[in-house]
Parts: structure tokens; sequence; C-alpha cells
């Protein structure tokens, strides 16, 4: 199957911890694009260091879920490693005190870096723009498959 466009969404370009997990993904895209075709997708910017508000205090919110009742959740990052930044989502049911954690890990990769690996991978940056919602938090990259 061959596409004209492919998206990435909700910062999925970011859980490609490796140099190989990434280059091995923009590759099986550029495969799948027909001549002229497009990615398009967004990252964090890591000079805005959004890991500096995953914190208990900035991401706590208590919602009432239906069939569930009250919810108690927040993110706290765990570890910072280079670019890597990992965090953990904790969930507490009021009902009958349930807590369920999820362990998280994003790789934030610098613009150069970015365009370095698309342009590898045969891709060349048509754009690079603002995410329209998190202005100077995020990259939106508009790639186009080479000509050949």
């Amino acid at each position: 199957m061959k596409a004209d466009l492919v998206t990435m969404t909700a910062n999925v370009a970011q859980v490609f911890l490796t140099d190989k997990e990434w280059s091995e993904t923009l590759l099986a895209i550029r495969d799948t694009l027909r001549p002229s075709g497009r990615l398009v997708f967004e990252t964090r910017r890591p000079e805005s260091q959004a890991w500096l508000e995953w914190n208990k205090e900035k991401t706590y919110q208590r919602l009432n879920v239906p069939h569930c009742g009250i919810v108690n959740g927040w993110a706290d990052v765990t570890e910072v490693r280079d670019s890597l930044m990992s965090f953990r989502w904790t969930y507490v049911f009021e009902r009958d005190g349930t807590v369920i954690t999820s362990d998280s890990t994003l790789r934030f990769r610098s613009l150069q870096e970015i365009i370095k690996t698309l342009n590898d991978a045969g891709l060349s940056v048509e754009d690079v723009r603002e995410a329209p919602d998190r202005q100077g938090r995020e990259y939106v990259f508009i790639a186009r498959l080479n000509e050949k």
C-alpha cells in the first residue's frame, strides 16, 4: 500500500528511543509514501523543557469518570538522562483505593538532529512550524519524499 500522507500525532515520534528505532521508522515511512508524498508530525522542543512541569503540582486532575467514580491522576518525572525523559502517571480510584501506574520514556531530539535523520532517510524538510496550540513548545514537521 502506498500513501500520499503519513502522520504521527500526539508526539508519537518521541517514543522511538534509539537512533536505530527512529531510522527504521523513517525508512518504513519513506517506503510507504508515493512520489512527492508527505510525512507530517509533531514533537516537543527540547529547549522548552516540558518535563519541568511533569509533577503532581502541575498535572494533578480529579475527574468523575462514569461507572468508575472519582479518579485522581498526576505525572511525575522519574529520570532525566541525556535526551531521555522518563515519567510515571499515577491514577488513584477513590471508590476502592486502587492505584494504577503507567511508566513511559520519551526522547527529545533537537531540531538539527531531526532534520538530519529525515534527510538521511530520503525525506526533505519542506517546513517546520509552531504547533498552533503550543506556541514555542512543539515543532510541526512537514517532510516530502525526495524525488528520484
